[in-house]
C-alpha cells in the first residue's frame, strides 16, 4: 500500500520548483496500517510558505485512495532536507551535481 500513496504523492508538485514532492525527497516515511496512513514530511527549507499548500494537496490526492481512512502528516526538520535527497533522474534535469 505504501508504494500505491507513494504513487499519488506524485501528483502533488511543489508550487515553486514544478516538481513533485517524492522526486523532490521531501518524503521521508509512509506508514500505512488498518487504513490509517501516518506520513513523515519535510521542506526545502524551515521558513517555507508552502506548508499549507503543500499539505492540502497530499491530503488532496491521496481522499482518492478509497483504503485510507485517517491521515497525520508530520512535519519533520531531522534530518535536513538536501538537494541529494532529490532523485538523480530530476538532479540531471536540473542540472545539478
Amino acid at each position: 500500500m505504501e508504494e500505491k500513496i507513494k504513487e499519488k504523492l506524485r501528483q502533488v508538485i511543489d508550487p515553486e520548483l514544478g516538481i513533485d514532492i517524492v522526486s523532490l525527497g521531501l518524503i521521508y516515511d509512509i506508514r500505512y496500517e488498518a487504513g490509517e496512513v501516518e506520513i513523515d514530511l519535510t521542506l526545502t527549507s524551515p521558513g517555507c510558505p508552502l506548508a499549507g499548500v503543500i499539505d492540502m494537496e497530499i491530503k488532496k490526492a491521496l481522499a482518492e485512495l478509497s483504503e485510507i481512512k485517517s491521515l497525520h502528516i508530520e512535519l519533520v526538520w531531522d534530518p535536513p532536507w538536501t538537494k541529494e535527497l532529490i532523485t538523480e533522474e530530476v538532479r540531471a534535469e536540473l542540472g545539478i551535481d
